[in-house]
């Protein structure tokens, strides 16, 4: 379990190996190696959905090298539904969609962490639907 974070707390709470042992704890990883892998696939597919302030603000949240993998993606001109997140992150690694959507979970959890509610608010304000399971957030609807 992640400890509470300070809100609007602007430098990264915690170092890029200790992220990768929060992720692999998180997805049960066998080693830091695999969880570098998929943090590092999971961040580089976030960077192809994220942009604005919001992209600039979250890569301040991150360490240093997440930062640089994240921010190394160009945004894609029509951003993905969270599913078609996990299915496009499943085509890159070349692994199924579910082991996909569980690599998304682990890394997605210590990013919404370091982002804190906040911006984490506003980073789903931005996105089509289906992310906020991703971040391990309820995804919420208005009533029609």
């Amino acid at each position: 379990m992640l400890p509470p974070r300070e809100p609007g707390a602007a430098r990264p709470s915690m170092t890029f190996r200790q992220m990768l042992e929060r992720i692999r704890y998180e997805g049960a990883y066998p080693t830091r190696e695999r969880a570098e892998d998929v943090t590092r696939g999971v961040l580089e597919a976030l960077g192809r959905q994220l942009t604005g302030d919001e992209r600039v603000d979250l890569a301040a949240c991150l360490p240093a090298e997440a930062a640089l993998v994240f921010t190394s993606q160009i945004p894609d001109l029509q951003p993905l539904t969270g599913w078609g997140f996990v299915k496009d992150l499943a085509t890159h690694t070349g692994g199924t969609p579910a082991v996909a959507r569980w690599d998304t979970g682990a890394v997605l959890a210590v990013v919404a962490h370091l982002a804190g509610p906040g911006l984490m608010d506003r980073i789903l304000a931005q996105l089509p639907s289906g992310y906020a399971l991703l971040f391990g957030r309820a995804e919420l609807t208005q009533a029609a």
